[in-house]
């Protein structure tokens, strides 16, 4: 149950995120919100076997809101 208040955090973080991005004024604040690090594997691994290919990737791309709504699911879920 802690992975779904994690994930719904993280996500509904990220959205709030972009979104707040999206209309906040050039400048500073703007640049707070646009700031979003990517982790995972860039290229994706790509295996090819001959008879079949198959391609293993994944990637995190946190912003600031991200991380609070991880940091706030993570605290709702120790409330309930």
């Amino acid at each position: 149950m802690l992975i779904f208040f994690i994930l719904l955090g993280g996500l509904i973080g990220g959205i709030l995120g972009e979104i707040l991005r999206v209309i906040s004024p050039h400048g500073i604040l703007q640049d707070i919100f646009s700031t979003a690090y990517s982790i995972g594997i860039d290229p994706p691994l790509t295996l090819d076997l001959r008879l079949f290919t198959t391609t293993f990737g994944f990637a995190f791309r946190m912003n600031l809101f991200s991380l609070l709504g991880i940091l706030l699911g993570i605290y709702i879920y120790k409330q309930a």
